[in-house]
């Protein structure tokens, strides 16, 4: 039997909503139709000789636009109501109060507002309910305390104000608060300490204030305690860590806590991460050795924490996964301790600037084998830079700056080579800089500046440094020679200072090809003769200092032409003739500085300089009229060169040869370059294609050995351009050693005339991650276990710097096996950003996503997440559910997009309908190399007793995966916690795999 009622709730719903062009969600609710249980989106109750009702609205992501209408009370048995991430707007109707059987509420990511009404407490049944990412205002309802069912309270990142109601407290069955991202004011009330039950308490970035309640450690099921980012005061309570023995994560940063951190929190064994930076805290670090399973802690910036005899970084010893230790900003004082190099060999992060530190650096610093970033700037650390150092293969980021170390630079760190960022300025350093330091051939970031280093800088290390795109500072030291000519290598540089040293001889005219310059920088050196004409080519230029030379000549008019230009001190040089009158010169004095030239003249008696006589005057107009004939001929010649040029015969390509001066010495490529490196864009030359784009490989010249790779950009395609612009935006701000690197772009046009656009990268003979899945050509190998775990591992790092680590944050939007590449030692590298956006202020800390995130571009097929798919904007949790999609592939053998899936039955289907039993559904060379049958070159044999192991190893895998592939974002993990997995995963198979003897 059929119910009238519910039938025209249904009709009155769907009348007062509007469906987006996307998809025909609400077809099936037809006034034709009266078996409205048949509905899509519609639940009814089945008892056999019952009138079925309605009982569930399940509506997500079906691009449904209008307000929710108040006539949805009519389904008097309506027990749970669904309906995220559609274009809902208005006010939450409070109608919804009527509903007394209502257990679960979900409306979160949509465009609701206004108050959340305090009828739906009245729901007695309500267990869960919802609301994130909208933008109701108010504050949280004080009925809800009258509710002892509800479990779970979700209001992130919505526009909640005024005070945290104490009546919450009432709530005894509530396992989560989510209350982040919000404005609420006020304390924390002590009822809150009355829910027993409680396994996730997160306030953070709110207006919170006062002391939080000593009675919220006494919650003894807690997990989570989230209040960091308000305005909290006071101590923590001396019993903190014995009341709270479950809790995994404390974020409690950037308050104004004081007093001593408990040496209880050593009790609470179960922590994983620790934030307690940004405050006030004082006196000696509590050892912390008993926290088996930490993997963070960050104590920077509390600016009087104290190491007293060091006894808390010795206990550390014992946390064999420690892989982030932040406590940079303290008073740390004493001799850095040797008892460092017996830390975790999982660290990744050692972070101690900005203390006192003295003595120097222990030599069994070595052993920390997996350290990438290591910041000791800032502090009083002396004697040599130990040689010991260039061992840590890892390194990606160097910061020794600010202290008193002596002696040269050692050579060994011409051996880390994944090196992007060295950090060595305003030391004692002398010597030389050594031949050596070319081996960091992926530097972005070189400061050496503030020492006492001297000699000639040698020559050709900037054509092996030229991928120094950030920074490059040998300012204040006692170099001598000249500037070596292949400073025009380094074409993507922003900052060059080589200030104040003794450089003589001329500005070389190839430093024009550094196109991206902002900040240029040779003031007090001896140098001398003209500015080279090519400085015209800085287009973007921001700062120039040539002060305190011996240059002559005239000022180039060419300055004019800078409409960036900010700051140009020209002052104590040898300049003559009239200054230029437009651009900076016009009405700058407070960003021009010219004195000290006192043969400069002006035409304009604006200036403490003298006025130019009539005799110069005539002296300019006959330049004037000699430089109009020069141009005039120039022009006439330079047209007929091109007419040549348009209609010249394909061979004439033979005579063009690419601009490398070594196999790292890239200078800007032409299209004749490209042309000839491609053999005239063969098709034996195309090694991929894309929507967008088509990808060859090249050959710079017969002298030169190194491939690179050329993405050529289909300028007819409507998303070509936008898609260049993006991987170059995104290239040149992200520095990783799994990802792809660009070494230069190309944007001209071809011989008849035709926009061109591409970019060089480097070139990855190995393949894809889909040829190694699915080619099955001897070439690319078998891809054993752990093969497929480091790439886990390796896409995992990428993901974790994109969304936390790169400045400003990013999402890639188009990660699959395609864009998963291998380079000569088959590492795997993450390519094509062409679908990349930043993240901008997208919180760094505790993975909050910015509600004002850009909307979703399109990805591939199979590999996008649903959300994407109805229209939901672009963010990190995206990129997790790619992610999970390629972990199952990569240990399945099946594409997403497999003819086996169709009707709603899909890879993650697939996989979670075999779980636990792995064997049916695992790809067939993995099952054959844990039986020992596989014959391939990559293979680990197993002994019996391990091989149980080694499958555990492959189920916690295939559940990450399902974990990151859930349909709704909320479900996913973070990067932060799939990176310790896949990481310890990792670990695992290596103990308990072994070679058969």
């Amino acid at each position: 039997m059929i119910n009238t009622t519910d039938h025209e709730a249904l009709l009155c719903i769907k009348s007062q909503l509007i469906l987006s062009n996307r998809a025909g969600a609400l077809a099936t609710w037809s006034n034709g139709s009266l078996d409205f249980c048949r509905w899509q989106g519609i639940s009814c109750n089945w008892q056999q000789g019952h009138t079925r009702r309605v009982v569930a609205l399940d509506l997500e992501g079906e691009g449904i636009i209008g307000q929710i209408p108040p006539c949805i009370s009519n389904l008097t048995y309506l027990a749970r109501i669904h309906l995220p991430f559609n274009r809902f707007h208005g006010t939450m109707p409070p109608e919804l109060g009527q509903l007394s059987r209502l257990r679960y509420v979900n409306l979160s990511s949509n465009a609701l507002s206004g108050v959340i009404p305090a009828e739906i407490a009245s729901c007695s049944r309500l267990r869960i309910i919802s609301l994130r990412n909208n933008s109701f205002n108010g504050g949280i309802p004080a009925a809800f305390s009258n509710n002892s069912w509800i479990r779970v309270i979700d209001f992130n990142r919505n526009s909640l104000s005024g005070k945290v109601s104490s009546s919450l407290g009432n709530l005894s069955s509530l396992v989560s608060l989510y209350a982040a991202v919000n404005h609420l004011t006020g304390d924390v009330p002590d009822s809150l300490a009355r829910l027993s039950s409680i396994q996730v308490l997160d306030l953070t970035y709110n207006n919170l204030s006062g002391i939080v309640p000593s009675a919220i450690y006494n919650l003894s099921a807690l997990k989570y305690l989230g209040l960091g980012n308000n305005g909290f005061v006071g101590r923590l309570p001396s019993t903190m860590g014995n009341t709270l023995p479950k809790i995994e994560k404390i974020i409690m940063s950037v308050n104004k806590l004081n007093g001593e951190i408990p040496r209880s929190l050593a009790n609470a064994t179960n922590l994983i991460y620790i934030f307690l930076a940004q405050n006030s805290f004082r006196g000696v670090i509590p050892s912390l050795g008993t926290l088996l399973n930490l993997q963070g802690l960050f104590l920077f910036e509390n600016r009087r924490l104290e190491a007293g005899d060091w006894t808390f970084l010795s206990s550390l010893t014992n946390c064999t996964r420690l892989s982030f230790l932040e406590l940079n900003g303290n008073n740390i004082q004493g001799n850095f301790p040797s008892s460092v190099a017996n830390l975790s060999r999982n660290l990744e992060y050692l972070v101690m600037r900005s203390n006192h530190l003295s003595g120097t650096i222990p030599s069994g610093i070595v052993n920390l084998v997996g350290l990438s970033i290591l910041y000791l700037d800032n502090n009083m650390l002396t004697g040599p830079i130990p040689d010991s150092i260039g061992k840590l293969r890892n390194m990606f980021v160097l910061n020794l700056s600010k202290n008193k170390f002596s002696g040269n630079i050692p050579t060994s760190l011409g051996n880390l080579d994944i090196l992007y960022e060295l950090y060595l300025q305003e030391n004692r350093l002398s010597g030389v800089i050594p031949a050596e330091l070319a081996g960091c051939a992926k530097l972005v970031a070189l400061n050496i500046s503030s020492n006492n280093l001297g000699g000639p800088i040698p020559q050709g290390l900037f054509g092996k440094l030229n991928q120094l795109n950030w920074l490059l500072d040998l300012s204040n030291n006692q170099f001598t020679h000249s500037i070596p000519d292949d400073i025009g290598s380094l074409i993507n540089l922003e900052s060059l200072n080589i200030s104040n040293n003794n450089i003589s001889g001329q500005i070389p005219s190839n430093l024009g090809s550094c196109v991206l310059l902002e900040e240029l920088r040779l003031e007090g050196n001896l140098l001398e003769g003209q500015i080279p004409p090519s400085i015209g080519a800085l287009k973007g230029i921001k700062e120039m200092d040539f002060s305190q030379n011996d240059l002559s000549g005239k000022i180039p008019e060419i300055f004019e032409m800078f409409n960036s230009l900010q700051y140009l001190n020209l002052s104590f040089n040898n300049f003559d003739g009239p200054l230029p009158t437009n651009g900076i010169f016009a009405n700058a004095s407070d960003r021009l500085f010219l004195q000290g030239n006192p043969r400069l003249c002006t035409t304009t008696a604006t200036r403490n300089i003298p006025l130019c006589s009539s005799k110069l005057s005539a002296r300019k107009n006959m330049f004037l009229v000699k430089l109009l004939a020069i141009i005039l001929v120039f022009v006439a010649v330079s047209l007929l060169f091109l007419f040549m040029f348009l209609f010249r015969k394909k061979a004439t390509r033979k005579n063009s040869r690419l601009l490398l001066e070594s196999s790292t010495d890239f200078r800007i490529l032409s299209y004749n370059d490209l042309s000839q490196a491609t053999d005239g864009f063969s098709s034996a030359n195309l090694i991929g294609s894309g929507q967008s784009s088509l990808v060859y490989k090249g050959s710079p010249g017969e002298e030169i050995h190194q491939m690179i790779a050329i993405k050529v950009f289909k300028l007819g395609h409507s998303d070509a351009s936008r898609s260049f612009l993006a991987e170059c935006r995104a290239l040149r701000n992200i520095r990783h050693r799994n990802i792809v690197k660009v070494i230069t772009a190309c944007s001209t046009y071809d011989p008849l005339g035709n926009e061109f656009k591409a970019l060089v990268l480097e070139y990855m003979p190995n393949g894809t991650l889909e040829d190694h899945l699915h080619t099955k050509y001897p070439r690319y190998g078998y891809l054993c276990l752990g093969a497929r775990i480091g790439i886990a591992v390796g896409v995992a790092s990428v993901l974790e710097y994109l969304h936390i680590l790169s400045v400003p944050p990013m999402v890639h939007c188009d990660l699959k096996p395609s864009n998963i590449l291998f380079d000569d030692d088959n590492l795997p590298r993450v390519g094509d950003f062409g679908l990349a956006r930043f993240l901008h202020d997208l919180p760094l800390s505790y993975g909050h996503q910015n509600p004002t995130s850009l909307i979703a571009p399109r990805g591939s097929v199979g590999y996008i997440p649903p959300e994407y798919g109805m229209g939901s904007r672009i963010s990190t949790e995206g990129d997790i559910y790619s992610y999970g999609i390629v972990l199952l592939e990569m240990l399945t053998g099946k594409r997403p997009t497999d003819e086996l899936f169709d009707d709603g039955f899909t890879l993650r289907k697939y996989v979670e309908d075999a779980l636990p039993e792995v064997g049916e559904i695992l790809d067939p060379d993995l099952s054959k190399e844990i039986e020992g049958d596989h014959t391939g070159s990559c293979i680990e044999s197993y002994k019996q007793g391990n091989k149980a192991e080694v499958q555990k190893c492959i189920l916690q895998l295939l559940n990450l995966g399902l974990q990151c592939s859930e349909e709704a974002p909320k479900d996913r993990p973070n990067i932060q916690d799939i990176y310790t997995e896949v990481v310890a995963v990792k670990e695992y198979f290596l103990c308990c795999s072994a070679k058969e003897t």
